[in-house]
């Protein structure tokens, strides 16, 4: 079974942070594809491993990835 999953990537220092905030899992790499790839397996992991009671206590069904404007100073 395939679901589309959330990865929000951003640059931190000379690497790549990658985080999929349904599960709160994250990864990182050197370029935005590794940090993807990395993310992409580190979920793949935890769902090899994890069990079907720790999937759903951890899921978060609706994530909203948005903005907001703010005064700075």
């Amino acid at each position: 079974m395939q679901k589309q999953l959330t990865a929000i990537i951003e640059r931190e220092g000379d690497s790549y942070v990658s985080l999929c905030p349904e599960f709160d899992i994250a990864s990182q790499g050197d370029t935005i594809e590794e940090a993807r790839k990395n993310l992409r397996e580190a979920l793949g992991l935890f769902f090899e491993t994890a069990s079907p009671s720790e999937i759903r206590a951890r899921f978060h069904e609706e994530v909203y990835v948005t903005q907001v404007e703010v005064a700075i100073g």
